[in-house]
């Protein structure tokens, strides 16, 4: 493998529709800005090469329309996990699901929520990061296992921002 052995970019879900609360949380959907978000979000991703092999994400409707709105960006068949364990979860749930990842995957994309994504995201990089929606933390790792990775500590290459964009 060239370069560092494994890239993570953690991403919070895009701007969700206000006054979806009788639907509950696990169903609030994204609106027009949070599906423009994520599209401007995948496109720098693309730019800089950041194409997942793989995606694994909380099974909130409104992750599972982040990942509908960015798909379209990449140029190639992306193996997805949506998954309850990582509804409104952090690192932990975050280490434990990275124990069934393919070696093979050198760049995965987790999306997720606040205030986990946030505080895993500090964690691993060793300093304090800020996820506002479709915020994506890109991250480069050492260990070859990806269980292993995610208790090492990362370098925070850059925080991809879709107000920035």
């Amino acid at each position: 493998m060239d370069g560092p052995a494994r890239r993570l970019i953690l991403m919070r879900h895009g701007k969700c529709r206000r006054g979806d609360e009788g639907l509950g949380d696990h169903r609030r959907q994204l609106d027009p800005d949070g599906r423009e978000q994520c599209l401007r979000v995948a496109g720098v991703l693309r730019a800089r090469g950041w194409i997942p092999d793989a995606v694994v994400s909380s099974d909130a409707l409104r992750t599972r329309q982040t990942w509908a709105s960015m798909e379209g960006a990449f140029d190639r068949d992306i193996a997805v996990r949506f998954s309850s364990e990582l509804y409104l979860a952090g690192l932990g749930a975050l280490q434990a699901s990275a124990e069934g990842w393919d070696v093979a995957w050198s760049t995965v994309l987790a999306m997720g929520h606040n205030p986990g994504w946030q505080a895993a995201a500090s964690v691993l990089s060793g300093v304090p990061v800020g996820f506002s929606t479709a915020t994506a933390a890109l991250l480069e790792g050492e260990d070859v296992r990806w269980g292993r990775a995610l208790e090492s500590p990362w370098r925070l290459v850059e925080l991809v921002r879709p107000g920035g964009i």
